[in-house]
């Protein structure tokens, strides 16, 4: 009956905030006009929002009624309902666009916090299967910002997309000189959704507050507020795809060339239109066809880990958003290859759009906590976590959702203690450990700064790219981890203490330790491969 009383009131709240205010809002804005767009297109889009949540409040209640907890049946049923419900909050999504379809990607990344039922049914679609802009719709874009139609800024222009995401869809182009080309297109429609989504998404959270004063994702609209223009704005994702190619270049050479962006045709490119080089290659989580290509999909995963460590810990400027559509792998163009005779991949990066700049305390903590979780450092993750806005009293929660591991493995000294193997018993106890704490982590969450929670995201993208690779973690992963943020810490102390002899020799010896015990790791990751080897398990 709970369930039922709240999906009524999330129908009623719904409809109540969505029709009050609304003549308010027109009259006392700026731009009338626009607030009559975005006050036509709120309410609709939040009765759909109430009526799906109370339908999925509804199905959960009358299907599970009676069903003994732990029950094979029960099991049974629950799985169907959480198909059915994925795929109406996929319709949602599908239906509203725009950032809900966001929404649903980030959504397709939480491997280890939801059901797998979610998790599948948004990855098989919100990735690949966004709505689409007509052709006649794009002619309007080009016409808009560069005075001409597809046709005559280039040689060839294919009308149909070959991808489509929920902010563009990027069309296939030879210029007049001949090179191939990738355009993105903004949709037409984000211009006045954008601000529609962002006045919906404040009312629903306000709303769940409302009803619910421990469930505060106020954050969230904030967030949407801050980031979603300059993701709308692409020479601001051109400038950025530049910085961050410089940065590897300036900051760490040693695998810079493992690393691209697409080159942007700047003359060709606006606010809502990006021209960039056209880039062949197979989809990180592609692994037949990564094994196709001659590369193996370890390497491929360790290279991941190391661009964005490398990212997060050095350079302070972090693309946002790697899930599998934004991240390309080819092999490396100057046909290197290992020891083994495999072609060494170069990872493609792709849509620059949401990237975050961590600035140097921040950095210098984040970096800090990740050297203490990779090495089991109870004081380090302790005292790192607070710094960052964790609180004395939710650091150890902190520590498990960055790792997704239960407090007593982030502290075990065994090397694998952050290994996650993707078997059915660890996304279950996983799942367990996030329901259980459910208020705690929403207080988490509310605490964090913005841009550890933008940190939080990359991880989770990172997660699913890296089960996609391995079928879970690796402890190369994690060994990748500790080394560059153990380098940062050792880099950001040296230029603390830039005239003290004694201090440097102290941060010297500090980081020979440290490397000791990464080689103790190796050699152990090593026993572990030939003992895989020789007994085949």
């Amino acid at each position: 009956m709970a369930l039922r009383s709240l999906g009524a009131k999330l129908v009623l709240a719904g409809a109540a905030l969505s029709t009050g205010g609304v003549a308010a809002a027109i009259a006392t804005s700026d731009d009338p006009a626009t607030s009559l767009k975005v006050c036509t297109t709120v309410p609709l889009r939040l009765l759909r929002d109430s009526k799906t949540a109370a339908s999925i409040i509804f199905d959960y209640e009358y299907s599970l009624w009676g069903l003994p907890e732990g029950s094979k049946e029960r099991d049974k049923v629950k799985h169907e309902v959480h198909l059915r419900s994925a795929r109406k909050l996929q319709e949602l999504c599908f239906r509203n666009g725009g950032v809900y379809i966001k929404l649903g990607q980030h959504i397709g990344q939480l491997e280890y916090l939801i059901p797998q039922e979610y998790v599948q049914t948004m990855r098989e679609s919100m990735l690949n299967r966004c709505p689409v802009s007509s052709y006649d719709q794009v002619c309007e874009v080009f016409k808009k910002e560069l005075g001409k139609t597809p046709d005559e800024v280039f040689k060839e222009f294919d009308p149909k997309p070959i991808a489509s995401a929920s902010l563009a869809q990027v069309h296939v182009a030879r210029t007049h000189d001949g090179q191939k080309v990738a355009v993105k297109v903004q949709h037409t429609h984000m211009t006045d959704t954008a601000a529609a989504d962002q006045a919906t998404a404040e009312l629903i959270v306000n709303t769940l507050h409302w009803l619910f004063p421990s469930v505060d994702y106020r954050w969230l609209v904030a967030e949407i507020r801050e980031s979603l223009p300059k993701e709308l704005d692409f020479l601001m994702e051109a400038k950025n795809s530049v910085k961050c190619l410089e940065n590897f270049w300036r900051m760490s050479p040693h695998i810079a060339q493992y690393v691209y962006a697409p080159k942007v045709h700047w003359s060709l490119s606006t606010s809502k239109l990006l021209t960039m080089e056209f880039m062949d290659g197979a989809h990180v989580n592609d692994v037949t066809t990564i094994r196709k290509l001659g590369m193996q999909p370890s390497e491929v995963a360790r290279l991941v880990s190391q661009t964005f460590a490398e990212m997060m810990f050095k350079h302070g400027f972090v693309h946002c958003d790697p899930h599998a559509a934004n991240l390309l792998v080819r092999p490396l163009p100057s046909g290197k290859t290992s020891i083994f005779g495999k072609k060494k991949p170069q990872l493609i990066l792709l849509d620059h759009g949401l990237y975050k700049e961590l600035d140097f305390s921040t950095r210098f903590s984040y970096a800090s906590l990740w050297r203490a979780l990779v090495f089991a450092d109870p004081n380090g993750i302790k005292e790192n976590s607070v710094k960052l806005g964790a609180g004395e009293d939710l650091y150890v929660l902190f520590a498990g959702i960055l790792t997704m591991r239960p407090w007593n493995r982030v502290i075990d000294t065994a090397v694998d203690h952050l290994v996650i193997n993707g078997t059915e018993s660890d996304r279950s106890e996983i799942q367990m450990y996030a329901s259980q704490y459910f208020p705690e982590i929403s207080e988490l969450l509310r605490r964090l700064p913005r841009v550890i929670l933008l940190m939080l995201k990359t991880n989770d993208c990172l997660r699913a790219v890296n089960n996609s690779l391995l079928q879970g973690s690796s402890l190369e992963t994690f060994m990748i981890i500790g080394k560059v943020s153990s380098e940062a810490v050792v880099e950001a102390k040296m230029m603390q203490q830039k005239n003290s002899i004694l201090r440097w020799l102290n941060i010297w010896l500090e980081e020979m330790v440290l490397e000791a015990r990464l080689l103790v790791m190796h050699m152990a990751l090593w026993l572990l491969q030939v003992r895989k080897a020789v007994t085949g398990t």
